[in-house]
């Protein structure tokens, strides 16, 4: 595959390379601390970081903004944008606006509905959805023009991802979604956090059937259980969300204690596995909040050096 962008993340992965990312929530205020004090965690761990943008309909500090702040620790940042609070102009500009900071991955995302937030009255935008989304970042980047026609003066060459959920209902329709987004022009992939590795092998067999393995790189999404709880919150609480009753009795076969722990196995044994399944080119880890044990499960899942390309 030709290069699309000057992306250390797409360098990785047109190299054949396993790929690894992370994931970093920015901050409910203006510290720029908070950010470095994250990212310093991430750094040598992983190829790119997302940054998230107004996760879960709480106002947070901007993703374009924590994106350079982790650009200028030396990390590189895959810079989430959804379709909830921003019309096409709005969009457009801010992708001009991070592309001249140096900011090189964007994922294109719908955004959780503003009613789960902490601003549920806020009117959701939703001008594009994350299809047309994909698909204006393609024409600004392939076309050099806007939505509206018009031509961009330096166009941004972005690497462009978007995500997939291989668990929502109805199962049979996923991969079809996937194959549309892949025609919208979505470079790369990465999943729902996955649990249900079942269902997951079969999403990413009808995947490899129909060809869609050779046409995008799909990050396995991994969040390690830090406890039966949250495992319990994720089954009944979280839409999307699929996890399976086996692994919600491994952990409470283990100490109060040593469910983290247990939780950290689970998820290195999982990557062990995204390793060598065909058509996985790498694991997005999501362990929000938890950056800090970032590094512990790099080194326990085999994943460190990460490659200098």
């Amino acid at each position: 595959m030709e290069m699309k962008s000057g992306s250390n993340l797409e360098k990785v992965l047109t190299a054949g390379h396993f790929a690894f990312t992370g994931e970093l929530g920015p901050p409910r205020g203006t510290d720029a601390g908070e950010v470095r004090k994250k990212a310093a965690h991430l750094k040598g761990m992983v190829d790119a970081v997302n940054i998230t943008d107004n996760q879960t309909a709480v106002v947070r500090m901007s993703s374009w903004a924590a994106s350079i702040i982790i650009l200028q620790e030396g990390l590189e940042p895959n810079y989430q944008m959804v379709c909830r609070d921003r019309n096409r102009l709005a969009m457009q500009s801010d992708i001009l606006g991070a592309y001249a900071h140096g900011i090189r991955n964007m994922l294109c995302l719908s955004g959780d509905h503003q009613k789960f937030g902490d601003h549920p009255q806020a009117k959701g935008v939703f001008d594009i959805d994350s299809m047309q989304l994909i698909g204006m970042v393609k024409c600004m980047r392939d076309e050099g023009k806007f939505l509206g026609g018009t031509e961009i003066g330096h166009p941004p060459k972005i690497f462009i991802g978007a995500a997939a959920n291989p668990f929502a209902d109805p199962f049979e329709w996923r991969v079809h979604r996937l194959a549309k987004k892949i025609k919208a022009g979505v470079d790369f992939i990465q999943t729902q956090c996955i649990y249900n590795m079942d269902k997951f092998r079969e999403w990413i067999k009808q995947s490899n059937d129909m060809g869609l393995t050779e046409k995008v790189f799909i990050l396995a999404g991994v969040t390690p259980m830090k406890s039966v709880g949250m495992a319990k919150y994720m089954k009944n609480n979280v839409p999307g969300m699929d996890v399976p009753d086996e692994l919600i009795k491994r952990l409470q076969g283990v100490d109060k204690k040593m469910q983290a722990d247990e939780g950290i196995k689970i998820a290195c044994e999982q990557i062990e596995e995204f390793k060598e399944l065909k058509g996985v080119a790498g694991v997005h880890l999501m362990a929000i909040e938890w950056e800090h044990k970032v590094p512990e499960i790099a080194e326990r899942a085999k994943m460190l050096p990460r490659p200098v390309v």
